[in-house]
């Protein structure tokens, strides 16, 4: 599902669907984890870290949230969420061309090293390796990505 999508700045209400969003997601991408155990966890993180630390950008279509994108004031692009119905599609690179925007110096990110994907659509975005990394919470091995104008 493809089409008409507009770019927003978060709103506390966008909560629950920000967060669902993220639980779908990331379940489609690594089926073998049960995010639904995650949830909670999740929604702390986002309370206590993300919301008040990071401009939160969402994508809205007809309505509904359909992705979203955090970057902080160092630069840091912890989330880049888009719906599973809209990968492939011109969201994601919108909203990654909206963090640019918010961080013109440059940005940087952590990317699951076996998100062959993933790093694919960072690459295309002008993002450049920058090293590996240990995810803290998962202890997943991680790529460092930035991206420099």
């Amino acid at each position: 599902m493809t089409g008409d999508f507009e770019l927003r700045p978060y709103r506390t209400a966008d909560e629950d669907a920000a967060i669902e969003l993220w639980r779908q997601t990331w379940q489609q991408a690594y089926p073998s984890i049960d995010f639904h155990a995650r949830v909670a966890w999740w929604r702390e993180r986002w309370r206590s870290e993300l919301v008040p630390n990071a401009e939160i950008i969402v994508g809205e279509q007809a309505g509904a949230l359909i992705g979203f994108v955090t970057i902080d004031k160092t630069g840091y692009l912890d989330q880049l969420v888009v719906a599973p119905a809209h990968w492939g599609s011109p969201l994601a690179r919108a909203l990654v061309d909206e963090a640019k925007r918010l961080s013109p110096a440059g940005i940087t990110l952590l990317v699951n090293k076996d998100n062959a994907r993933a790093i694919r659509f960072y690459e295309r975005n002008g993002f450049e390796h920058a090293g590996n990394d240990v995810n803290p919470t998962s202890g997943r091995p991680v790529l460092k990505m930035a991206w420099t104008p």
